[in-house]
């Protein structure tokens, strides 16, 4: 891929970091469910982060015509898997999801399927270690948001079942 289509892809990137984070905010701020308030809320703090970091690396980019190399690859890591695990322990007193909230979750788990396969292709695009290493960083935490979302997604479905999957019981009571 051509600098000029890689730093396409960036601006790209950029939009839809802004858009989604949008969204997550609308969605917690919305959200009467502790679960989803608190995992729509993380969320919009990691989009923040990833929008950040783009954002360096495409003026940085832009101005030196290359990758830059001074410029750290990582990014925070997300605490989504601590809000299922936080949840699980205060869940008895939770307010129930609507049909509002399902229908945000599923709106999040297309961007954020839609996001690891961005970053995954712009990871296969690239020859510079570095580069490939941000962009498989950024394609796994968008992983990490859709398997949350979609573990929020199966309790807004179904909260009997998905306490008895997260408790682990057996039928024989085991």
């Amino acid at each position: 891929m051509k600098l000029e289509e890689r730093l396409n892809a960036l601006e790209v990137a950029l939009a839809n970091e802004t858009r989604e984070r949008e969204f997550y905010l609308k969605s917690a701020e919305r959200c009467r469910n502790p679960l989803g308030k608190s995992m729509f809320k993380q969320i919009a703090d990691d989009e923040l982060e990833h929008y950040e970091r783009l954002k360096e690396i495409h003026g940085r980019w832009k101005k030196e015509q290359k990758w830059p190399e001074s410029l750290p690859v990582k990014v925070k890591g997300t605490l989504v898997k601590d809000i299922l695990k936080d949840f699980l322990l205060k869940a008895e007193a939770a307010a129930p999801g609507d049909n509002d909230d399902l229908k945000a979750v599923r709106t999040a788990l297309d961007f954020e399927a839609r996001g690891e396969t961005f970053y995954a292709q712009l990871r296969d695009a690239s020859a510079d270690p570095k580069e490939k290493a941000f962009f498989e960083l950024l394609s796994k935490m968008e992983r990490q948001h859709y398997l949350s979302l979609k573990d929020t997604e199966d309790y807004f479905s179904d909260p009997e079942g998905w306490f008895r999957k997260k408790e682990h019981h057996g039928i024989d009571g085991a």
